[in-house]
């Protein structure tokens, strides 16, 4: 029989804050176990919470980002459950009154179209701890719990393994571009529960939903998805009903292992959170958050590809990264040349970034620097092989390109006479090669091109130095 998957997203990202949700606790990554805690987030008899301004900010922003309805009245609830890594055996959160609802997610889906996943709610919430289990004993860690978490729900709208991941992929620049989360995946800021079912095509009822819990990578979600569409679909030919259940992924063993059946809202027994006030958010508030939004990666794409002339691929990778897009509009701006800045930041200044093991944002080149490079190539005031050899120093210490160019005499020799004065040497001094390149073998040129440019120390142009060696072998 052909099914039809179907795939929804339970999607947490930890909120940059410095400080967890309902406490003054330190939110850093790293501490020694059990470091960031206090009464508060361990729950003991007494210890009131304190709402977390910022997580609100932060998460209103994240729903605006996402095209949501922002609720002007939420609230928080309890969910009651027993576990070792939640100290107080009950989690505060939002169930019916959350703060983002609708919004959406655009994406290419599998036949190559744009088709938009749309998001159901999103809901603050804190997060609990950490287990750590060894052999005869497990561990407790508390740093994490109390860090305030969005749980972005998405609808059942995918249809295939490499949507949910076109989705995630979506759903993390944007979060980065809004600067409400790291979205760090090995630091645990972006962790999915996933949601799959499958039906007959052509069905519209929903098949029996079943949940992957706590996926952590991309690579894991996809391999995840990808072994329970095939268990699912082997076990509906074989006549067997799927029962609602939790699984977790096993990446050793390459498969989805059962761990409960799946709990119902009713379960946790939820009621309204007493210590905490209602959220009541005016218009003008959220109008005042909603002007401190960036740009949206996809629009801003659309209108680099319009602005700048640069094919879509370049686009893409460029705007990965805000802060790298922010750097290659204004280098663009300076020089005037967006293509030749797009080549130049994508090519060079990413390599020496890999090269370097140093951020963009940590050294010392500037756009301004970058674009005035790019002039000066442009111009012919220098060459290609120039301008490569100063933009590690540019990277490393600064400095004023056109002022580095005067002072060391590094200008581009374009004048005819000279350039012919360094072929000719050339060629009186390797007459063998000479020989090759008049006898066919055309590569031979290239070694000719590079001793007159060692001749002229780097700096003939190679455009004519090319241009008249042809015209002498010729």
């Amino acid at each position: 029989m052909e099914y039809e998957v179907v795939i929804g997203l339970e999607t947490h990202v930890q909120l940059k804050t410095t400080t967890k949700m309902f406490c003054g606790c330190s939110t850093a990554f790293g501490a020694s176990p059990n470091a960031h805690v206090c009464p508060v987030c361990l729950g003991y008899p007494g210890a009131l919470p304190a709402m977390n301004q910022e997580a609100i900010r932060y998460t209103v922003m994240a729903g605006l980002m996402l095209g949501c309805k922002i609720a002007d009245y939420a609230k928080f609830d309890r969910k009651n459950y027993f576990y070792p890594d939640s100290s107080k055996n009950y989690q505060i959160t939002q169930l019916d009154y959350p703060l983002c609802l609708g919004g959406g997610v655009e994406i290419v889906g599998e036949g190559g179209e744009k088709k938009t996943v749309r998001i159901h709610h999103i809901h603050l919430e804190e997060d609990v701890g950490k287990l750590t289990h060894r052999a005869g004993c497990s561990g407790v860690d508390f740093n994490r719990a109390g860090t305030p978490l969005m749980e972005i729900v998405s609808e059942p709208d995918m249809r295939s393994a490499d949507e949910a991941i076109a989705y995630l992929t979506a759903l993390r620049e944007m979060m980065i571009y809004a600067g409400v989360s790291e979205c760090n995946l090995e630091e645990g800021n972006m962790r999915s529960d996933v949601n799959i079912s499958i039906r007959p095509k052509g069905q519209q009822a929903y098949g029996t939903k079943i949940e992957i819990k706590n996926m952590n990578t991309f690579s894991g979600i996809h391999a995840a998805l990808l072994y329970e569409i095939e268990r699912q679909k082997a076990a509906c030919d074989a006549g067997q009903a799927l029962r609602q259940e939790t699984r977790r992924w096993d990446t050793e063993a390459g498969e989805t292992a059962v761990m409960r059946s799946k709990e119902n809202s009713d379960d946790y027994r939820y009621f309204p959170e007493p210590d905490l006030m209602p959220i009541a958010l005016s218009a003008e508030q959220v109008a005042a958050w909603a002007a401190q939004l960036p740009e949206a990666p996809a629009k801003r794409r659309e209108r680099m590809i319009a602005e700048y002339g640069i094919p879509e691929y370049d686009a893409g990778v460029l705007s990965a990264d805000r802060a790298l897009a922010d750097f290659f509009e204004a280098t663009a701006k300076r020089c005037g040349n967006g293509k030749l800045a797009s080549n130049w930041v994508m090519a060079e200044v990413l390599a020496l970034t890999a090269k370097t093991g140093v951020e963009l944002s940590d050294s010392q080149l500037t756009p301004e620097a970058l674009g005035d490079l790019l002039k000066l190539l442009e111009g012919k005031t220098i060459n290609g092989p120039t301008a490569k050899a100063l933009l590690p120093e540019l990277f490393e210490k600064g400095g004023d390109p056109a002022a580095m160019v005067k002072e060391r005499g590094l200008g581009q020799v374009s004048d005819a006479g000279a350039i012919e004065a360094f072929v000719d040497a050339v060629l009186e001094a390797n007459p063998k090669v000479v020989a090759e390149v008049k006898a066919g073998k055309g590569a031979a040129i290239g070694f000719l091109v590079g001793q007159v440019m060692k001749q002229s120390k780097g700096k003939a142009s190679p455009q004519m130095v090319q241009e008249l060696l042809r015209k002498k072998l010729a």
